[in-house]
C-alpha cells in the first residue's frame, strides 16, 4: 500500500510588543513567575481589556508580506475552555473575523520551491504555563506568559512531509524576524507550532482522520515528531484499524507521541462574541503608513549583495536567510571594501564559531566594526590570512581590537622583499640536501622551504613574497 501524508501546521507567534494585548503588563522573558501579571490578565470581575495597537500593526505587517487580505474591522471572541493556565475560563482570540484571510509562503526544498498557502492569521492572548517538574507531586502555575499577543498562522493541509514542514517552519521564522513581527526564539517560546497530521491512501480524494501535535518549539523536534506520527499511523491503517481524532504531545526524551486528550470541535468551545471590546477599525491610512514602512526583505537583500556588492547567488543567500547575520554584515559593509573577504569570514570561521558555541552573532562579543578592521588588515596585507584566524580567536574571548592585539603581540605581517630574502637565504644555506632534491625533480619539497620561513618567521611572512623569492631563489 502506497500512503501519502496530508500535514496542516497552526503557527503561534509571540509578538514581540513591550506589553501585552490586553493589558499594560509586561512582556519581558525571564522575569520572576507571576511578576509579569496584572489584574486584566487574571481576569479578575470588573475589569476592562483594551487592545495593543501595536500588536495589530505587526499583525498587518505580516499579511502584507504574505499578499493576504487585511480585515479592516476586527472583532474578537471568547473561547470557552477550563485550565489551570488559564485563569478566566475563557481565552479571547478571533473566530469569525480574524485580522488575515488567504496569502502565502513560498518554501525552499533543496532546489525547487513549493508555495504552501495560508488560510488565516488571527490575534489572540497566550495562557499561562504550567510547570510540572518543579514540585514533586504538584504542579505549579507561571502566569508571566498569560495575556501576552499571539498571531496564530493556520496553513492549509498542502504540506507532504516532516521536510517540507520543517522548510514551512524556517520560511516562517526567516520572515517574521526580517519583519520585526516576533524575535522567534524559539527556545524561549517566541515560535512553536501545532501540527495537524493525517495519513491517506495515494489518490484518495478525502482526508484521513488527523491527529494534532501540540506546542513543538524546535525544528528537529518539528522532523521528529510528524515522522513519528506518519509512521504510528500507517502502522495502525495497516493493522485494518482506524486512527483516533485526539491531540496528542510530542516527548523528545522518548521520540514519541502519546495521547494528550481527545480532539475538541469549534462548538466545544462555546465561541461567542467578547462583549468587553468594541470592534477594532483599522483605517486606509494606517494600513498604507505599515506598507511604506517595510523593512528590506530576504529576497531583495540578495538582489542587492549581488548586484551592489558582487556577492555570488550562494553567498547572498547564505547571509540573508538570517536577520542578524544580514545586519550585522550590512554594519561591517559599511566599514570595508572587501565584501567578497568579509563575505568568505561571516560564512565561513564566524559561523563555524557561532554554531560551536550554539549562540547568535548578536550575543558573542564580535561587533561589526571589529570584524571590518580584521578583513581591512588581511586585505592591506598588514597580516596573513593565518595569523588573522589566530586574532579571531583572541577576539571571540576578549573585547580587544584587530589592531591592539596585533600591536601588543607583535603580529604584523613582513613585507619586506630584503628581510624575506634574507631569511629564505637562511633556509636554503641551511637545508642543502633538500636544495639538492628539489633541483633533481622533486616539485612537492617546495612547500618545505615555504613551511621553513613560515615557521622562522612565526607566520609572520608575506606568503605571495614568499613564494615570488623563493622560486626565484630555488632555480
Amino acid at each position: 500500500m502506497i500512503w501519502e501524508t496530508v500535514i496542516g501546521l497552526e503557527t503561534h507567534v509571540q509578538l514581540s510588543t513591550k506589553t501585552k494585548l490586553f493589558s499594560r503588563a509586561s512582556t519581558a522573558f525571564g522575569a520572576s513567575p507571576n511578576t509579569n501579571v496584572n489584574l486584566i490578565d487574571c481576569g479578575l470581575p470588573g475589569v476592562l481589556p483594551s487592545v495593543n495597537k501595536e500588536a495589530f500593526y505587526k499583525a498587518i505587517r505580516f499579511g502584507l508580506a504574505i499578499d493576504a487580505k487585511i480585515n479592516q474591522t476586527s472583532i474578537f471572541d471568547r473561547k470557552n475552555y477550563f485550565y489551570a493556565d488559564l485563569p478566566k475560563g475563557y481565552q479571547i482570540t478571533q473566530m469569525d473575523l480574524p485580522i488575515v484571510l488567504g496569502g502565502s509562503i513560498e518554501i525552499l526544498l533543496d532546489d525547487s520551491a513549493k508555495t504552501i498557502n495560508i488560510t488565516r492569521a488571527h490575534l489572540e492572548e497566550d495562557a499561562g504555563k504550567s510547570i510540572h517538574d518543579e514540585y514533586e507531586g504538584f504542579s505549579a502555575i507561571d502566569l508571566n506568559r498569560a495575556g501576552t499577543p499571539l498571531l496564530e498562522i493556520v496553513s492549509e493541509p498542502e504540506i507532504s512531509s516532516a521536510k517540507e514542514a520543517v522548510a514551512y517552519m524556517k520560511a516562517m521564522h526567516q520572515l517574521v524576524t526580517y519583519l520585526d513581527v516576533s524575535d522567534g526564539n524559539m527556545a524561549q517560546g517566541s515560535l512553536r507550532c501545532d501540527a495537524n497530521v493525517s495519513i491517506r491512501k495515494k489518490g484518495d480524494a478525502e482526508l484521513g482522520t488527523r491527529t494534532e501535535i501540540k506546542n513543538i518549539n524546535s525544528f528537529k523536534f518539528i522532523e521528529k515528531a510528524i515522522n513519528f506520527e506518519i509512521k504510528r499511523q500507517i502502522k495502525i491503517l495497516e493493522n485494518g484499524e482506524k486512527v483516533t481524532q485526539e491531540t496528542r504531545l510530542y516527548d523528545s526524551s522518548k521520540d514519541e507521541t502519546r495521547p494528550m486528550r481527545s480532539k475538541e470541535f469549534a462548538n466545544d468551545y462555546r465561541y461567542f462574541p467578547e462583549p468587553d471590546l468594541l470592534p477594532v477599525i483599522i483605517s486606509d491610512q494606517e494600513i498604507q503608513k505599515i506598507r511604506d514602512e517595510f523593512p528590506e526583505l530576504p529576497k531583495e537583500k540578495e538582489a542587492r549583495y549581488q548586484g551592489e556588492l558582487g556577492l555570488s547567488e550562494y553567498d547572498s543567500q547564505i547571509i540573508s536567510s538570517s536577520k542578524s547575520m544580514a545586519d550585522f554584515f550590512d554594519a561591517a559593509v559599511k566599514k570595508t571594501k572587501n565584501y567578497s573577504l568579509l563575505s568568505n569570514w561571516l560564512i565561513g570561521e564566524i559561523s563555524a564559531y557561532l554554531n560551536k558555541e550554539q549562540i547568535d552573532i548578536h550575543a558573542s562579543t564580535l561587533t561589526a566594526d571589529k570584524v571590518a578592521m580584521l578583513i581591512n588588515r588581511i586585505d592591506d596585507q598588514t597580516i596573513s590570512g593565518k595569523i588573522g584566524k589566530s586574532i579571531f580567536e583572541e577576539m571571540c574571548v576578549s573585547r580587544s581590537t584587530p589592531d591592539e592585539i596585533i600591536e601588543s603581540k607583535g603580529l604584523k605581517q613582513i613585507s619586506d622583499d630584503g628581510a624575506i630574502e634574507e631569511i629564505i637565504m637562511t633556509v636554503i644555506n641551511e637545508n642543502p640536501s633538500q636544495v639538492e632534491a628539489y633541483l633533481s625533480g622533486k616539485d612537492k619539497l617546495f612547500g618545505f622551504f615555504v613551511g621553513q620561513v613560515m615557521k622562522l618567521t612565526e607566520g609572520k611572512a608575506n606568503p605571495k613574497a614568499v613564494n615570488s623569492i623563493l622560486k626565484d631563489k630555488l632555480k
